[in-house]
């Protein structure tokens, strides 16, 4: 090995070293900070001095944490679910019938995941309002069913078009119908892309904040991303 290759040997494993310092030590910090309490959460420390389980014990015992826990499971599963379901199904009619305006409509779905959640905020809270949906958990799960769909629809027409021409064909000359052919032939063949969508979706929907500090406002329907920044120390 030369010396040219030692040194990008080097400088490649200092660049990884300092990628997974500057991105690990953010959790790092916070786990750090958990175990203080009263005015040590202030202290700058970088090494643990005591584990007081104080914090754990009263977040996980004595508030509704635990519910907000579920409530953000419950939430972020089923916009999943209902994510993929319709955008399973929206993107066969996208990728693989023909018909005019297709084009338009995929530009059409892209450029509504443009427009931030601030600019819809008033004219979605007014919705959820009109269906009686406010403080209950269905209101974020329309929330973030109408934020999740346009990528997650793009995503799988992308993986939907891709998949070769003859499987389909097969499937139709055994007389098998749309929805068949959907269910049986292309789901076993998505799963990757199924499984790429439904994580980054479920990230979304567990990670949101806005929609779910406008759209409730009592402890048992919070999720966790508004419940953490309430939470006080013992």
């Amino acid at each position: 090995m030369t010396a040219t290759q030692t040194l990008y040997r080097i400088g490649f494993y200092f660049a990884v070293v300092l990628i997974v310092f500057v991105a690990v030590f953010p959790f790092y910090y916070a786990i750090l900070t958990s175990f203080k309490t009263g005015t040590a959460i202030f202290e700058v420390d970088y090494w643990p001095k005591t584990f007081d389980l104080t914090n754990y014990d009263k977040v996980l015992t004595q508030a509704t944490f635990p519910r907000n826990l579920l409530n953000s499971l419950f939430v972020a599963t089923t916009t999943v679910a209902l994510s993929l379901f319709l955008a399973v199904t929206a993107s066969y009619a996208l990728a693989r019938v023909r018909f005019r305006g297709r084009g338009l409509l995929l530009i059409t779905i892209l450029a509504v995941s443009m427009f931030p959640q601030i600019a819809v905020l008033a004219g979605l809270f007014e919705l959820i309002r009109f269906l009686g949906l406010f403080n209950t958990p269905f209101a974020l799960i329309l929330s973030y069913t109408i934020f999740t769909l346009p990528f997650t629809v793009w995503l799988l027409t992308t993986f939907m078009r891709d998949l070769p021409v003859e499987i389909e064909e097969a499937a139709i000359v055994d007389g098998a119908t749309p929805w068949v052919i959907i269910t049986k032939v292309f789901l076993p063949l998505l799963w990757p892309a199924l499984v790429t969508t439904g994580l980054l979706a479920f990230i979304g929907a567990w990670n949101e904040y806005l929609f779910a500090l406008t759209f409730t406002s009592s402890e048992t329907t919070r999720t966790v991303p508004v419940a953490l920044p309430l939470l006080t120390a013992p």
